[in-house]
């Protein structure tokens, strides 16, 4: 989008049926829909509105309510959703910790707060700061709060990785991240090509810090979506079993399903999940053969072939 003219107002998420929606022409802001327009990029002091529907890690919800106080005009209007269970309780606090004065109430298991931006809010610099992309220290890697296992190495790769064979020809790592698995995958200069694709804006954008390989190609878009890739050789996946923060098992059966047709006739799939995810029948449907590889620590990987 050309921000050239900047949007009179902003939506981040999806606000559930019966709750407060965002005014006609607001655009969206949330890393999770592609080619949706970076919060960070809106300019200060240019939104006439914004409706929120906050994440539920406190460093990055902090992060996404400062970067809209940011970009909001002084005393225009901003609403704020969240399930009180993952930080809708805590909204009115965070509010009021940046100057604003709030109007609270609930609706829907959600706790909705109004406000309107204060002529100076409060602590915005130093939330933006801690949410920021950094290097951390230790991964060795870019990441990013919000991001899965953003801090540290996710238990589910390492096994994975500790597992993995030295793969050739093209491949393509489904769910990303910030690029642990496709470091490790390019080690092997029989590898290439590989395209890495997430959902999320920030972990491609940690992931092209990170991986800096001219066999790598990035994709920001939903596995289930796109892109169009087939003829792989191979495919590698951690697969998300949460989405908009609630379990769900169709997610990772769906990118099984999405990863066997973007692969070859013979080609691999190599995938690690929780043990307790039911993941076994739609392989077994979806390939012809499937091998256990590993089974430690509450994770499971499989081998399994077109």
């Amino acid at each position: 989008m050309d921000l050239t003219q900047s949007p009179a107002a902003c939506v981040f998420g999806a606000p559930p049926h019966g709750l407060p929606v965002a005014r006609i022409g607001a655009v969206q802001v949330s890393p999770l829909t592609p080619g949706s327009v970076a919060l960070e990029d809106l300019a200060a002091d240019s939104l006439e509105d914004a409706v929120i529907c906050a994440p539920p890690g406190t460093v990055e919800r902090r992060y996404v309510l400062a970067l809209t106080l940011r970009a909001l005009k002084p005393g225009a209007s901003m609403t704020v959703m969240a399930p009180k269970d993952k930080g809708g309780s805590r909204l009115g606090r965070e509010l009021a910790d940046f100057g604003c004065e709030v109007d609270e109430n609930g609706r829907r298991h959600q706790r909705i707060c109004a406000t309107t931006r204060p002529a100076t809010p409060v602590g915005v610099e130093a939330a933006i700061e801690a949410g920021r992309p950094r290097i951390v220290e230790r991964l060795g890697l870019w990441s990013q709060p919000g991001l899965f296992s953003w801090d540290r190495p996710d238990p589910g790769t390492e096994l994975l990785l500790s597992v993995l064979p030295a793969l050739s020809g093209k491949g393509a790592d489904l769910g990303c991240g910030v690029g642990l698995i496709a470091r490790a995958l390019l080690v092997n200069l029989a590898v290439t090509g590989l395209d890495l694709v997430d959902v999320d804006r920030r972990a491609i954008a940690a992931a092209e810090h990170n991986v800096l390989d001219a066999r790598a190609r990035f994709h920001w878009s939903d596995v289930r979506a796109a892109p169009d890739l087939s003829g792989l050789d191979f495919v590698v996946m951690n697969p998300p079993f949460h989405d908009g923060g609630a379990e769900d098992k169709a997610l990772g059966q769906a990118f099984i399903r999405r990863g066997r047709d973007m692969l070859r006739k013979g080609g691999a799939m190599w995938l690690v999940a929780n043990r307790h995810l039911p993941y076994e029948a739609v392989l077994n449907e979806q390939f012809s053969a499937v091998t256990p590889r590993a089974d430690k620590a509450g994770f499971k990987v499989y081998e399994a072939r077109r």
